[in-house]
């Protein structure tokens, strides 16, 4: 078998654009890939025709072979650009893999040890301005299934937040809290905005409504200003969205910086280079929560990997797509209780329509 093309699709999907990859073989099969990095399509795109010269004509089957060289044929090997091509066209590969087997991904990486997932809602905010407009949207997100949500309640602060910014997002919580009552988990995003003391003190505001965690409370380009942070806050610390591979993972684990990390696998290097990050914190004793807000082949291939991941905590779903997801790509997935279950269908279990791909 061997790779004949390599495409990319850029789709609009409201406030980002998808990028997905199609790879094709010569025996008519086509693994799916996604290399969505918001307000970087271009460069990402760019990046997978760039790599595709050293994938066309190979084996997808030697997917460890073909990760190596990627990342290490250039002398600029690293960054979310090109580790985000690299692991769509790893997916891709998985994709291919599993469709010759028969067998889901997770059967291929060691079996499963669950077949559903808790998961959280993100995205069920759009459109909130107010303390009482989020409450609102909250109380909607819980009907729908839900026992845990994230948000970001901290508007425009950056590194340093005021007293009125402090105040309002303090309220933000306080107003979520009543709406959803206190069986539901909070998952409170910082997106990285602040300087180490703020993000103490703002830690400590938001011990009383008994958060579940708090998440990159400080930029991610210091991991010993993320240990501080999680030394002293009296709510889980959770980050590395925006860390990559396991060698970036080797830095921040020794440090204790998060007693729970995010890895992306559609920018962490792929499904089995997050499969080896996962593995390196199960020794640390550090639980995953993959970071997933992406689009639909990320999705499907985050679920592979937790099937099999024994140290999983809980997994991001995004509920603000586009009203015509459902139309592009056939993948059966219902949350229930909180609950999804892993599909069990060859390779990544999703299809997608091109021609409603095109329309957008």
């Amino acid at each position: 078998m061997r790779i004949t093309s390599i495409e990319t699709h850029t789709v609009f999907a409201g406030w980002r654009n998808w990028v997905f990859v199609t790879m094709r073989t010569d025996t008519g099969l086509t693994g799916l890939g996604e290399a969505t990095l918001e307000g970087k399509e271009h460069a990402v795109v760019g990046a997978i025709t760039d790599l595709s010269r050293l994938l066309l004509g190979k084996d997808p089957f030697d997917i460890e072979q073909h990760w190596s060289t990627m990342y290490r044929n250039g002398f600029w090997s690293g960054g979310p650009v090109m580790l985000t091509a690299i692991s769509a066209l790893e997916v891709a590969m998985w994709d291919i893999v599993g469709q010759v087997a028969g067998q889901p991904i997770y059967n291929l990486l060691g079996g499963r040890v669950r077949d559903r997932v808790r998961v959280y809602a993100n995205g069920w905010y759009f459109g909130a301005q107010t303390p009482a407009e989020f409450a609102e949207c909250a109380g909607q997100t819980v009907e729908q299934g839900f026992t845990a949500m994230k948000w970001d309640p901290f508007g425009l602060a950056s590194l340093t937040v005021t007293r009125e910014e402090e105040e309002l997002a303090i309220e933000n919580v306080a107003a979520v809290r009543k709406a959803v009552g206190p069986k539901v988990d909070l998952l409170i995003e910082a997106h990285g905005r602040f300087f180490v003391g703020d993000a103490i003190r703002i830690a400590k505001k938001l011990e009383p409504f008994n958060c579940y965690w708090y998440e990159e409370p400080v930029p991610p380009d210091n991991l010993d200003a993320l240990a501080e942070v999680t030394r002293h806050s009296p709510i889980m610390v959770v980050a590395g969205e925006r860390c990559y591979t396991k060698f970036g993972y080797a830095d921040l684990l020794p440090r204790q910086a998060a007693r729970v990390i995010q890895p992306d696998v559609i920018h962490a290097g792929g499904i089995l280079e997050t499969k080896k990050i996962a593995a390196m914190a199960e020794a640390w004793h550090t639980l995953v929560a993959p970071h997933n807000p992406n689009g639909p082949i990320a999705a499907a291939a985050t679920l592979q990997l937790v099937a099999g991941m024994s140290n999983f905590l809980i997994l991001e779903m995004l509920v603000a797509d586009p009203p015509w997801r459902d139309a592009m790509l056939h993948e059966g997935l219902e949350i229930k209780d909180g609950v999804m279950l892993i599909p069990d269908r060859p390779g990544l279990g999703v299809t997608l329509n091109l021609d409603v791909i095109a329309q957008h």
